[in-house]
């Protein structure tokens, strides 16, 4: 499912305005990024839980070629299924 199937879903499912749903859809999207931007954790209870993880820098390898490279260290968004989720995807 992409974002304007989604969408699409929520219209039919809430009966409200394509409209009203996209702006929902960017304010939530907005916020969840600015608390990660914070390094701040992003909790849906039984759903899923966001989070800031650090990655350390490392040694990689040029798979064309084989060469050793250094990776530096970043930051990258972690994501945590909630145990609703888990329960409804296994069935």
């Amino acid at each position: 499912m992409n974002r304007p199937e989604l969408l699409e879903a929520v219209v039919k499912q809430t009966a409200l305005p394509p409209s009203h749903v996209n702006k929902v859809y960017e304010a939530f999207t907005a916020i969840i990024q600015n608390q990660l931007k914070k390094g701040n954790q992003v909790q849906l209870t039984g759903f899923t839980t966001w989070m800031v993880a650090k990655r350390k820098a490392r040694l990689g390898r040029n798979p064309k070629t084989g060469e050793s490279l250094k990776i530096p260290a970043r930051k990258t968004v972690r994501a945590k299924a909630g145990s609703k989720l888990i329960a409804a995807v296994r069935g």
